[in-house]
């Protein structure tokens, strides 16, 4: 396997403006990880100095409970000790419980925690990196998590939907039977079998279940897991949900942010509620405050002021909080100085920095997850037999199309050449149109139109002409685009991992650390044959 291209993000038509405006340093509140070392010592020395030795011993105690029931690897005892010293920070990422890991992304956002934080250490010997993966554990749309993709099926598992996914109990694992059947024959698909089976037994957790999956395959990268379903961390969260509860200040504090960037992209990715909590029962349901008190909606339960308050200093482990509060729960908890995610959480994370501020927390260098593409030598021949470049697969279909089609076509030249010609006439004739009767230079510029319409619809016939024609080069691209496009997405947005490891194993893994670079954010794309 070998990388055969690396396309920038910049140049990619499909990733939010939002994003590289951001990569270029021009994302009104946050860092981008640009690789210089003034933007990371500051975030360091802003961590360290606001990360109460309280807080770190908190953290410190429940990693060590959190990760009793695995075979702690000597990289990840290692990591242990050094979240106990001062001179430590963390990297993260996070992501939901999906099934068998869900799309291969989720892997790619670990792998580049795991490279940055080793990568960082080399460049910074006096601190210590320790890479840290945040477990979604309390989201409840079981929906969109319980099922992964290979390229010919599609997995789920099943269980009641509407409460803290990690804690939902596997009780029928009759899908491991069917699963196998793919496996089968293929090189390492014994070891991915065990590996499913081992991972998800029946009476397990689901956040068990993560639990083992991910930490089997990066264990010995030294890779720590942490679920914040834990009553120790959500203690440390009090005064900020008893602000959330009485003075909505989230809602309030990221309204002229989220304004500016909707007047200037066109959309903000969340809209904060008035409180960004819910409450823990046997299902994940919101708070909402209604006439003075606080309901909890479609339950039978209602708190005054006071008993709300008393509930949380409690119980602080029923307080959850929702996917635009937690960015601030993750760096109240963790020493953390980099969060890296995919283009929907950089959005929402962008939203927030105003009220980081307001709570004197710092706010992380906010890092766009790498992508990767694996793409076999075959198809590679395919694209080039096509004349077409790699690139050409990430920008617009029918762009791409229309330019390969009528670039070399000598009438396509000759109408715009004519249509240039033209428009040069009537700028010519308007000129001169304005030193005469008003009707008269209308009727000229009525007239352009009139004549560029029709080169207009000359160049669109064109084109279904030249379609027509190539009716079999055109299969041939929509099959490759279709291919590296599947289901008309990202091939790492649909695939699951286990697609390359079950022909590849550990060795797939070592090349997506090799090949991601951790100062640039780009598409990274992988050729292999077999």
């Amino acid at each position: 396997m070998n990388t055969v291209a690396r396309l920038s993000f910049q140049e990619i038509p499909s990733i939010p403006q939002l994003v590289k405006d951001h990569l270029k340093d021009m994302s009104y509140g946050a860092n981008s990880f640009n690789g210089t070392k003034e933007t990371v010592s500051k975030a360091i020395h802003q961590k360290l100095t606001t990360y109460s030795e309280e807080s770190r011993a908190v953290l410190y105690q429940v990693l060590v409970q959190q990760h009793e029931c695995l075979d702690v690897t000597f990289s990840q005892k290692e990591n242990l000790k050094l979240i106990a010293q001062s001179n430590t920070v963390t990297i993260t990422t996070g992501h939901q419980l999906n099934f068998f890991t869900g799309p291969v992304f989720f892997i790619y956002k670990i792998i580049q925690i795991l490279k940055t934080a080793k990568d960082l250490k080399a460049q910074y010997p006096e601190y210590n990196f320790v890479p840290i993966f945040w477990m979604a554990t309390e989201d409840h749309d079981f929906e969109e998590i319980q099922h992964f993709k290979t390229e010919n099926n599609q997995y789920s598992i099943q269980a009641q939907s509407g409460g803290a996914v990690g804690r939902i109990l596997l009780e029928n694992v009759d899908f491991l039977h069917e699963i196998e059947k793919e496996w089968i024959g293929k090189k390492y698909g014994k070891e991915l079998i065990d590996l499913l089976k081992t991972s998800y037994q029946k009476g397990d957790t689901l956040e068990q279940s993560t639990r083992k999956l991910v930490h089997h395959l990066f264990k010995d990268f030294g890779l720590l897991l942490l679920d914040g379903d834990n009553p120790l961390l959500k203690k440390s969260m009090i005064p900020y949900f008893e602000n959330e509860l009485l003075n909505h200040e989230l809602e309030k504090l990221t309204e002229n942010k989220r304004a500016f960037l909707k007047d200037k992209y066109g959309k903000v990715q969340v809209n904060p509620r008035e409180i960004n909590l819910f409450y823990l029962t046997d299902t994940r349901n919101r708070i909402v405050l209604q006439n003075g008190d606080y309901h909890v909606l479609n339950k039978n339960i209602h708190f005054t002021k006071d008993e709300i308050l008393n509930e949380l200093y409690n119980s602080p482990e029923k307080f959850s909080p929702n996917a635009v509060l937690r960015p601030i729960y993750q760096e109240v908890v963790l020493p953390n100085i980099m969060y890296i995610g995919g283009n929907a959480e950089v959005a929402y994370w962008l939203e927030l920095s105003d009220y980081f501020k307001k709570i004197q927390i710092p706010f992380p260098i906010l890092v766009p997850r790498n992508s990767m593409l694996y793409i076999a030598e075959k198809d590679l021949k395919k694209i080039h037999n096509l004349h077409c470049e790699l690139k050409d697969f990430f920008e617009n279909k029918n762009e791409v199309l229309s330019h390969k089609l009528l670039k070399s076509n000598p009438i396509h030249t000759l109408l715009h050449e004519l249509e240039d010609h033209l428009q040069q006439q009537f700028e010519a004739l308007k000129e001169n149109a304005k030193h005469t009767e008003v009707s008269f230079g209308q009727l000229v510029e009525a007239e352009e139109v009139r004549q560029l319409k029709s080169f207009k619809k000359m160049k669109t016939r064109l084109l279904k002409a030249e379609k027509k024609k190539n009716t079999e080069w055109i299969h041939r691209f929509t099959k490759l685009w279709e291919k590296l496009h599947p289901n008309g997405q990202w091939q790492e947005r649909q695939m699951n991992f286990s697609v390359f490891y079950s022909d590849f194993g550990q060795d797939w893994l070592k090349v997506c650390y090799e090949e991601m670079q951790i100062n640039q954010s780009e598409l990274v794309v992988v050729a292999y044959s077999f």
